[in-house]
């Protein structure tokens, strides 16, 4: 029996009908279960929670702040040790290894002057190294430690190398305390490349470290892109709307960004250098660039390594050479005492501040004597303790919002169990 062309007609729109309920319910069911959610509704929630979490700090909520805090100390600490525990093999071989290293270094014999340099050399390159990581992370605020350990120790080794005529500063006590050598140097012997020379283990160990310290970004965005889930971190999502308006972007700083994602992405090993090998402030952008489009790691690490501790480094030890060299810092003071009216005020506390330079490089400092102290050094003192502190705040508001990150996960996925 045929059907006429009306009847066909009316079937096919039963079952497009039939087809489109059925869709309909299994939407619903999704709905109800948890496993359907608009994309708004999730970003405002998203949005919601990161503010939230945002308000947990000391100055605002400081005993909730401070138990987040030991509660992801101790959340931390279980991870550790369930992951210890699953590594014994490695845990052994390490133990084992640190009781070697201990006998080695408390038993007496004719190692022990080995084992003294061997230590020395260690921790002069541990610090350098550690200052190197913390200025990645610009201890909280932004400010990095070359403005405040490795440009003041290359400007008074400079001038020290001037007033000395030499570099052969004794050890100990150098480089805690710069005292010039008895023997007498000969003026002008002193030459950029002999200071360059004394302080680059100092500067590439700090370059390393600043290397290292931009690998979290790296491994961040490689980890979400390998996963497919989204990081809660402002740069990473700040880099993926600046993705998403590469084409419409006007202002200068978006521009910046998409140069140098750009140079990252196309050039590869040798745009990574260039970025790492001039300072700027944006390089956190290319170790996310590089992340998120799965560049190896031994490249981006490599061209990282390359430039902040070879080129970059010595590009900013010749700067700072070059500014505290002898006659550059005496026209800069003579030029202070020019200023009108105040000009005088200001220059005398500078000449005070090298004259007593001067006299500590010249004379031992003997046991129980008291130095005199200068505002300038006072300051700086102070502005070393603040920052410190400042970064030790941020470590606790960073824990106990990460804290309050895992509670909000959880009852999401409460929520869409229910």
């Amino acid at each position: 029996m045929t059907s006429t062309p009306q009847e066909l007609l009316i079937y096919e729109m039963a079952e497009n009908g039939k087809n489109c309920d059925q869709r309909r319910v299994a939407m619903n069911k999704e709905q109800y279960n948890g496993n359907f959610t608009d994309p708004s509704s999730m970003n405002e929630k998203k949005r919601r929670d990161r503010e939230e979490r945002q308000n947990i700090v000391l100055w605002r909520q400081p005993l909730i702040t401070l138990q987040y805090f030991s509660l992801e100390i101790l959340v931390i600490l279980k991870d550790w040790t369930s992951k210890l525990w699953h590594r014994q093999s490695i845990v052994v071989s390490f133990l084992l290894l640190l009781a070697v290293l201990t006998a080695t270094y408390y038993v007496e014999g004719a190692h022990q002057q080995y084992v003294q340099r061997i230590e020395k050399q260690f921790l002069l390159y541990a610090y350098w190294i550690g200052l190197g990581i913390l200025s990645s992370v610009g201890l909280g605020t932004g400010l990095h430690t070359f403005l405040l350990y490795l440009g003041p120790h290359i400007a008074s080794v400079t001038l020290a190398a001037y007033e000395c005529n030499s570099v052969n500063f004794p050890e100990p006590p150098y480089p805690d305390q710069i005292i010039c050598p008895d023997e007498d140097g000969i003026e002008g012997t002193i030459s950029l490349w002999s200071i360059i020379s004394k302080v680059r283990i100092e500067a590439c160990m700090w370059g390393i470290g600043t290397a290292i310290g931009e690998l979290p970004p790296y491994f961040m965005a490689r980890a979400a892109r390998l996963s497919g889930a989204e990081p809660d971190d402002e740069e990473y999502q700040e880099f993926e709307e600046m993705l998403e308006h590469a084409e419409t972007a006007q202002d200068f700083a978006s521009r910046a960004k998409l140069a140098v994602q750009n140079l990252v992405q196309k050039v590869g090993f040798f745009g990574i250098l260039a970025c790492a090998s001039i300072p700027n402030p944006l390089f956190d952008l290319a170790g996310i660039t590089c992340g998120h489009f799965l560049v190896p790691f031994w490249t981006f690490f490599g061209a990282t390594l390359i430039g902040k501790a070879i080129i970059k480094m010595h590009i900013q030890k010749i700067f700072v050479i070059i500014t505290f060299s002898k006659h550059i810092v005496e026209q800069m003071v003579a030029f202070i005492g020019a200023v009108p009216g105040i000009g005088p005020s200001l220059q005398k506390p500078f000449q005070e501040y090298l004259e007593a330079q001067r006299q500590k490089l010249h004379h031992r400092r003997e046991m129980g004597t008291q130095q005199g102290e200068n505002w300038l050094s006072w300051m700086f003192e102070k502005l070393v303790v603040v920052m410190v502190c400042y970064f030790i705040l941020s470590i606790i508001n960073s824990m106990a919002q990460s804290y309050a990150k895992r509670m909000q996960q959880r009852l999401n996925s409460e929520e869409k169990t229910k």
